[in-house]
């Protein structure tokens, strides 16, 4: 870098630093402004803003439609953003498909591919973590369509409510097929999120919280409390469960605050074969699983005995409850089957995990 490059890219910082003294928001506001220029002039010099983490699977189908929601995002020209794409060990076209983007896409929104061979949604994400260079990320899948001004929601958010480690987005289904009879009661756990059209924070008490999907982050309260190995990361039963919330659970349980913003619009594209009685099972079953490792997060190790058989009463009386209110339709109807399915597999997530972890001991013992 020449001595000239070095001081206009010392500019913008060393200004901001005199603006925090003097206090003068319209200067800040110019000095805001004139990093979309920096960036173009020194490309490598200054940080994004904004990143967002697309994690895909054999999703050469579906990527494009994601790309083309972000290529058509408004009200950015202040904000410096970027695209990272983490194939997640694909054995379809999406590298190919994800080059044909790079070829044609605005130089001044960058657009990286990055591989992650080892399979996992949760170990896609982390790597997107690790390569994004820039304090807030956007998580979504390759079925998920952002509204034209999603990223500025999502970034103008995190200016608006600094003390905010982790935030959700609205999400509102595009389905190939009707959805079952009753679906709405299981609507969340299909990452569809509408609580509303204001942002309200997530209380802990209330054991809610966002789904992955249009999830933002600030990338060092990721990185300063979510191990790159984590339990739910791996499958519980046929799928996996849960990794977002473990990574949700352990920034809040940090001390950052949790919300919803309304102002982040987004739809799933849910598929026909995502709303079968098989897939919905397979589905509760993992999530159910998966919750003696979801409820353990959040309490002290001396706690937990304790909580274990507590929560475990508290799903012999959802089982039974459910029983009583809907007798034949527990095997009948799609939607009552699944939830029976999530109470029966949670109930048992206690044995199951200590299960899991024997394997686990013995495994390493033999090898």
């Amino acid at each position: 870098m020449t001595a000239f490059q070095s001081s206009l890219t010392s500019t913008l910082p060393s200004l901001k630093s005199r603006h925090s003294s003097a206090n003068t928001p319209h200067l800040a506001q110019k000095l805001q402004g004139l990093r979309p220029l920096f960036r173009r002039l020194f490309p490598t010099q200054v940080a994004p803003d904004f990143t967002v983490v697309i994690a895909t699977y054999n999703g050469a189908q579906r990527i494009g439609d994601v790309l083309d929601c972000l290529r058509c995002q408004i009200d950015t020209s202040d904000i410096l953003w970027e695209i990272i794409v983490v194939d997640n060990n694909s054995t379809d076209d999406t590298a190919a498909v994800v080059r044909s983007y790079q070829d044609t896409w605005p130089q001044n929104i960058p657009l990286h591919y990055a591989f992650e061979p080892q399979q996992g949604a949760g170990y896609a994400r982390q790597k997107g973590t690790e390569f994004a260079d820039s304090p807030l990320i956007g998580y979504l899948d390759d079925d998920n369509l952002p509204w034209l001004n999603w990223v500025r929601a999502a970034y103008r958010f995190a200016q608006q409510h600094p003390n905010v480690g982790v935030y959700g987005s609205r999400i509102r289904g595009k389905f190939a097929t009707s959805p079952p009879v009753h679906f709405e009661r299981i609507a969340a756990f299909l990452a569809l999120t509408d609580r509303g059209p204001k942002p309200i924070p997530y209380r802990p008490e209330a054991k809610i919280l966002p789904t992955g999907a249009g999830l933002v982050v600030r990338r060092q309260a990721w990185l300063d409390n979510v191990p790159a190995h984590r339990t739910l990361s791996e499958k519980f039963g046929d799928r996996e469960a849960g990794e977002d919330l473990e990574v949700v659970l352990r920034i809040q349980k940090a001390g950052w605050a949790v919300w919803y913003n309304a102002q982040m619009w987004m739809y799933h594209d849910i598929p026909g074969h995502r709303l079968t009685r098989k897939y919905l099972l397979t589905l509760f079953k993992g999530i159910g699983l998966s919750r003696y490792h979801t409820r353990m997060l959040s309490l002290n190790p001396w706690k937990r005995p304790v909580w274990v058989v507590l929560y475990a009463l508290n799903d012999i009386r959802k089982i039974v409850r459910h029983l009583v209110r809907h007798r034949q339709q527990v095997i009948t109807d799609t939607v009552t089957a699944s939830e029976m399915m999530l109470y029966c597999a949670s109930l048992i997530s206690p044995i199951y995990s200590a299960y899991r972890l024997c394997q686990r001991k013995f495994r390493s013992l033999a090898g």
